[in-house]
């Protein structure tokens, strides 16, 4: 055989054999990658100025864990100055995160108030997409907020 012939039936075989072997990644960004337990940690908004019937600058520090829940401290500022903070869970089921928050809201001037929250959640890769609904002291919010872990 000669040297032509000898690279070419190399480059050939290598391709064949190449084809035999599979590649396969399995992607572990987000949280979704591990379930419930990549919830733990810190999760936080980027937006810190609230529309007025909005909530923002969103922080849930997720302590607590079982199977398929999470929990831990929330805070957030809703309808201006409103600062709230108190406890948020959540239920996950497959990407979907059930969620609810019941905290005491504060605000210059006005005696503090009880607040509750809850929505649906999405998990996406890097971040949680959090519809939320609720009632303060000042009205009902509602709005969209992406977290992201910090």
């Amino acid at each position: 055989m000669t040297k032509t012939h000898s690279l070419a039936a190399l480059t050939v075989a290598a391709a064949l054999a190449s084809g035999c072997f599979g590649y396969e990644r399995e992607s572990t960004v987000g949280p979704s990658a591990t379930g419930i337990s990549a919830l733990m940690g810190t999760w936080t908004s980027n937006d810190v100025i609230p529309a007025a019937g909005q909530c923002s600058d969103f922080k849930w520090d997720v302590t607590e864990q079982t199977a398929n829940t999470a929990s831990g401290s929330f805070s957030a500022t809703c309808a201006g100055d409103l600062k709230i903070n108190g406890t948020a869970r959540g239920t996950l089921n497959g990407a979907v995160i059930v969620w609810s928050a019941e905290a005491t809201a504060s605000v210059p001037g006005l005696a503090s108030c009880p607040i509750s929250l809850a929505g649906t959640a999405e998990l996406q890769d890097d971040s949680i997409r959090v519809p939320y609904s609720g009632d303060t002291c000042v009205g009902k919010v509602n709005g969209v907020e992406i977290l992201r872990r910090r």
